[in-house]
């Protein structure tokens, strides 16, 4: 709920954005995370802190790793190609085919090992020190913010379309931006939509506003449409030269593209090419769960869990929770049973949600959240088998 001088405020309007696949820095998210799910596939114990940084027909890929070497050694290069060659650029300027490809990725440093390894007097501790946000709300059936549902839901269609030759005509490139208007904290309507995207050079721009037009109106409920005025297609009119050849890109910078889209608060860290003991993931992962069976539940409208880590310390520093006075039950009384219904630890964390697996590929483009767990083990921590419990405890209180 927006916040107004002290006052919490029941008309407003707010915007979240998405990138697509083809976004040059959701490019590199992608090639960091087919490397993890590599190493993971061949050893599920390895450690993975792979970064990627990609330009006009360059990439480069560093960071420190541990297991699956030859991973590293004989197959990065392939990784790299396959995953452009997939997202779609076979552009002058970005081709996977052409691409230098530069590996400078090395051995994992022994005092961050040391920190998180398990020994005979501690249990695995974190990767790193941090903290960790989860959340959710019920104004989508996924349990997400809609305006970040929207933003991700035009651009999967547009790459869907893209990819199924119905669009031939759009490139891998594009950006959405939607607004809508809530009324007693409830999205009603859209205000203004905005989408970008990557075009054959030919391209007229009407037949771009056209198509565009089409998808979002498949994907926002019906009467939500903005008016025309504040539909923008393209509003530089023109945009052929994209992806990494048009801005350079870098792992982990779309991570609010990543999360809630804004209306939630992010912890300090990015999500792609880290293996599941960088709590950084895994417990931003953790706290997505419990945040969504609580409101799944019925105990609150909106839940939002902040955790904490120390590195090396293999249990929480801290564990907070908010239902932004939703809320049927005390905060007090969640923040005591959610360690009880899931351990916590790094190394719990894991076991609970099965992420020792090559699970992540799929992640780094349209959202971490909001997803459909697969039979793979894909979006585990979307799973609702925690709703029965918290109902059975809370009891008379659930409405």
């Amino acid at each position: 709920m927006i916040q107004n001088q002290g006052q919490v405020r029941r008309h407003y309007i707010f915007t979240s954005e998405s990138v697509s696949e083809g976004h040059p820095d959701k490019v590199c998210d992608q090639i960091s995370d087919r490397i993890v799910d590599a190493m993971l596939a061949d050893d599920p114990e390895a450690r993975v802190a792979v970064e990627t940084l990609a330009t006009t027909n360059h990439v480069t890929v560093a960071g420190e790793v541990r297991g699956a070497e030859h991973i590293i050694r004989d197959k990065v290069e392939g990784l790299v190609r396959e995953t452009v060659e997939r997202i779609g650029y076979k552009q002058e300027g970005f081709d996977y085919r052409k691409l230098e490809v530069i590996n400078r990725i090395h051995a994992q440093s022994p005092d961050i090992a040391r920190g998180v390894d398990a020994a005979a007097d501690k249990d695995e501790g974190a990767g790193d020190q941090g903290i960790m946000f989860g959340f959710a709300c019920d104004e989508t059936p996924e349990l997400m913010p809609a305006p970040i549902g929207y933003a991700n839901e035009i651009l999967k269609r547009l790459s869907a379309g893209r990819h199924e030759g119905r669009f031939p005509l759009l490139g891998p490139d594009a950006k959405s931006q939607v607004s809508l208007v809530y009324e007693n904290w409830r999205p009603v309507r859209a205000h203004s939509i905005v989408v970008s995207t990557q075009h054959a050079e030919h391209v007229q721009q009407e037949e771009i506003r056209a198509l565009v037009r089409g998808v979002v109106a498949e994907v926002l409920p019906q009467g939500w449409m903005c008016d025309d005025k504040d539909f923008y297609v393209n509003p530089t009119g023109k945009f052929v030269i994209g992806g990494p050849d048009g801005d350079a890109g870098l792992t982990g910078r779309k991570i609010i593209v990543d999360t809630y889209g804004g209306a939630a608060p992010h912890g300090g860290g990015a999500f792609s090419g880290k293996d599941p003991t960088k709590v950084d993931r895994s417990a931003a992962y953790a706290a997505r769960y419990l945040a969504k069976n609580v409101v799944a539940a019925g105990l609150a409208r909106r839940c939002t869990i902040q955790l904490s880590y120390a590195i090396g310390v293999s249990h929480p520093i801290s564990l907070y929770v908010t239902t932004n006075k939703t809320g049927v039950v005390p905060t007090e009384e969640l923040e005591a049973l959610l360690p009880q219904l899931m351990d916590l630890s790094p190394r719990g964390i894991r076991k609970h949600l099965g992420l020792n697996r090559p699970i992540y590929s799929a992640t780094a483009a349209y959202g971490h959240f909001g997803r459909q767990p697969t039979e793979k083990g894909e979006f585990s921590w979307e799973k609702l088998d925690l709703v029965d419990e918290l109902r059975r405890h809370f009891g008379a209180k659930v409405a």
